[in-house]
């Protein structure tokens, strides 16, 4: 299959500790580009990670079939169909966290690879670094996603026709089940442990995202935006200049 790359793991040289969090987890690296694509690969080696690449959409969904992987970077424009696509059907597989690479900084296309079923993304040009950071934080979030679904918690929080089922990561409105990422998800929760109190962006960034860089804040916004869609814009108050706050009945 074109565009495939073999198995391949790396340590960093002289740090253990950064290369132990990706031991044994596998990337599918996505992307036409093959100087991008292999500098990708190279640094998620680096980290630790099991990494394959693919660089059109047919031989992702492929890949993704065949090989299983535990996350995907995945570029929004592809030859075959395009990274919206692959998200779409991948995600119709089985649930896998992705991180979309996008070259344009259009908000727009950020919000549709969201409601796909997109984690986060970045816009390029990026630094490694930095998606490598990202990478790590998406799958300690699966992680402690796939704890808490075995951790008993106190029952159902009700916010009037919101409801959040932590131990099924389910969410309602008016008693319909609402889909959302694992991101999202988290989001909410971060915003519903302290209802009607606003939290910075920097704050949600380092809750939900462990990122302490406030580059960052504008996929704050974005998912923000994605969230407001699904469970009513009317719930998430913009403090401007500040951050968000969810809304709840008044008493």
């Amino acid at each position: 299959m074109q565009g495939r790359a073999m198995d391949q793991t790396q340590t960093t040289q002289g740090g253990a500790a950064a290369a132990t969090p990706g031991a044994q987890r596998r990337v599918l690296v996505v992307e036409d580009d093959p100087t991008i694509v292999e500098a990708i690969a190279a640094r998620l080696r680096a980290e630790g990670f099991q990494v394959q690449t693919a660089t059109d959409g047919p031989a992702a969904v492929d890949t993704a079939e065949a090989w299983q992987p535990d996350l995907l970077v995945l570029d929004v424009m592809l030859p075959g169909f395009d990274g919206l696509e692959v998200c779409r059907r991948v995600q119709a597989q089985r649930p896998v966290p992705v991180m979309m690479l996008t070259a344009r900084d259009d908000e727009t296309d950020m919000l549709v690879g969201l409601g796909v079923g997109a984690d986060d993304y970045m816009t390029k040009p990026f630094s490694m670094r930095e998606l490598a950071a990202r990478v790590h934080v998406l799958l300690r979030r699966v992680e402690r996603a796939a704890l808490a679904a075995h951790t008993p918690r106190s029952g159902i929080l009700r916010l009037g026709e919101l409801e959040i089922d932590h131990a099924q990561r389910r969410v309602r409105v008016r008693g319909a089940d609402v889909h959302l990422t694992p991101t999202e998800f988290d989001l909410l929760v971060c915003l519903a442990n302290t209802p009607r109190a606003v939290l910075s962006r920097e704050q949600l960034l380092a809750e939900v995202w462990d990122w302490a860089d406030a580059s960052g804040t504008r996929t704050v916004d974005s998912h923000i935006k994605a969230l407001r869609r699904k469970i009513g814009a009317e719930r998430i108050r913009t403090v401007h200049g500040v951050g968000y706050a969810l809304e709840t009945p008044a008493a």
